[in-house]
């Protein structure tokens, strides 16, 4: 059962979406500012976080900020489920890294949707770095990295696009820019004959 840890200083909210996700098959726990949950992951780190922006004292931004200083909480998804529907508000969540965002009043129907396609993403990630790893371990006449000569900088590119980053976690994983991580990621979708990312990483499965 995955979990889920809902940040939202509405209890009453808070209350109604985690019965409905749990009556989806979640386990699911609630906590009403972002202090607290940071408590919470830290003791016991979710598969997914669904958390509204506008708190007092620290907001969701802030919240990803946080997370993404921190080693073990930094690849943990975020959600945004927030009033806050102005097209910048959107821009910034995403710019901050989010994977969704989802403006009230909303369907949690379609938060649920939103929930296991962002969950079955990283799954599929996740997979594809455990066989990226153990084809890394055979010998090099059996190695794709090898199939496709790629060079020492675009082998660490792919394996961080296995492992779910984006283009921004690249850059700053790796202190480069951002249309530098753009370049290697079309040289290896040109590499391996890939339309899309989602095909550069079955392509490994």
């Amino acid at each position: 059962m995955k979990k889920i840890l809902l940040i939202d200083d509405d209890k009453n909210l808070c209350h109604l979406l985690s019965s409905y996700l749990f009556s989806c098959n979640f386990s699911v726990q609630s906590v009403h500012n972002i202090r607290h949950a940071l408590v919470v992951m830290n003791e016991n780190k979710p598969d997914l976080v669904v958390s509204d922006i506008m708190m007092q004292d620290l907001n969701g931004y802030d919240l990803i900020k946080l997370l993404n200083l921190s080693d073990y909480l930094m690849y943990v998804p975020v959600i945004f489920v927030t009033a806050k529907g102005m097209t910048h508000d959107r821009i910034e969540g995403y710019n901050l890294g989010c994977y969704a965002y989802l403006t009230k009043p909303f369907d949690p129907k379609e938060l649920v949707a939103i929930i296991n396609s962002v969950l079955d993403h990283i799954e599929l990630c996740s997979k594809s770095s455990t066989v990226l790893s153990s084809n890394d371990t055979c010998n090099s006449s059996h190695n794709l990295h090898d199939n496709f000569c790629f060079t020492a900088r675009e082998k660490t590119i792919l394996s961080l696009l296995l492992k779910g980053y984006m283009n921004k976690e690249i850059a700053i994983n790796l202190n480069v820019g951002i249309r530098n991580v753009e370049k290697y990621v079309t040289r290896l979708l040109h590499k391996t004959n890939s339309r899309n990312r989602v095909e550069l990483i079955r392509l490994f499965i």
